[in-house]
């Protein structure tokens, strides 16, 4: 039996069907407190970011084989207990790259033009020419903290704009030939240098909170920052203070600490201007979505046999 409790694309859902008994149910994993209840006989749970995956789930599900990840971050999985249990975990790895990496790029170039919010002025009877001159990013440098496949696709990207790209990613070989498509650096010489930061790193405790006051002293003034990574990774609270106290020149944000975010945890980004907050999409689009539900569907049945 499988158990799917989020979102899916419905061709892979029908695909699952055909083989095994498959319970699908997008919302449940706003009920978590009901998955345990659910998972008697299920051999296989398919989940996104939402659900989470503990002990105590683990504990209610004594036939789980697999559970699939329809993205690729872990931080909602329990791995340890999981592999205690010899219970494998499958994320969706380089499914949806692309789509996040269209997702910064695309958010650089809105950041640093700084034109795209006129409308409303405009449809208030303003013509804020003045205000919306912005900058290009042809030659402008982008910082990529975190040098996986995710951001080694940004980079490609960005340097067919014309930027330039540092990166930094200690657990990158210094021989690897992805450095072809970056400069390697430190921490602190990409956050001094980039005019636009991208996060790129999972959330565990050595980058929890990494992007703090600290950080954002050490960006260049007017520089942007992008995280479609993990909303733990940015203390949220300095960068409203650094972006209020015009340091910091704008921001996107795909994720936050507390998801979903809601209008009393949106209060700390009240009257911020040149600010974007998207309910994490950036790795979700059509394509990504078929691409991603395939390729779990396909080693899920795989594992199940």
């Amino acid at each position: 039996m499988i158990l799917i409790t989020e979102f899916m694309d419905e061709e892979a859902v029908e695909i699952l069907r055909a083989a095994h008994p498959t319970s699908y149910v997008p919302g449940l994993a706003d009920a978590q407190e009901d998955i345990p209840a659910r998972m008697a006989g299920i051999q296989a749970l398919i989940v996104r970011n939402r659900t989470q995956v503990t002990q105590t789930l683990l504990d209610a599900a004594p036939d789980l084989k697999v559970v699939g990840r329809l993205g690729v971050g872990l931080d909602n999985i329990d791995l340890d207990a999981c592999a205690a249990r010899g219970v494998e975990v499958i994320p969706a790895t380089g499914a949806n790259t692309l789509s996040v990496a269209e997702y910064v790029v695309t958010n650089a170039l809105i950041l640093l033009r700084n034109a795209y919010q006129a409308g409303h002025a405009m449809k208030a009877g303003r013509w804020p020419r003045a205000e919306c001159s912005g900058r290009e990013a042809f030659g402008r440098r982008l910082g990529l903290i975190g040098f996986g496949s995710i951001a080694q696709e940004t980079a490609r990207l960005a340097t067919a704009l014309g930027m330039k790209v540092s990166a930094y990613d200690p657990h990158v070989p210094v021989d690897d030939p992805a450095w072809e498509g970056a400069t390697a650096r430190h921490l602190e010489a990409v956050l001094a240098t980039s005019d636009v930061i991208s996060l790129h790193v999972p959330l565990n405790g050595a980058t929890q909170h990494m992007m703090n006051a600290e950080a954002f002293a050490m960006m260049r003034e007017g520089a942007v920052l992008i995280n479609a990574a993990r909303g733990g990774v940015v203390d949220e609270a300095a960068l409203a203070a650094a972006m209020r106290a015009g340091h910091i020149g704008g921001a996107a944000l795909d994720v936050f600490e507390e998801e979903p975010l809601t209008a009393e945890g949106a209060q700390i980004f009240k009257g911020l201007s040149n600010l974007i907050l998207t309910p994490h999409i950036a790795g979700v689009t059509q394509d990504s979505n078929t691409r991603v539900s395939a390729m779990i569907a396909d080693l899920v049945l795989e594992r199940l046999g």
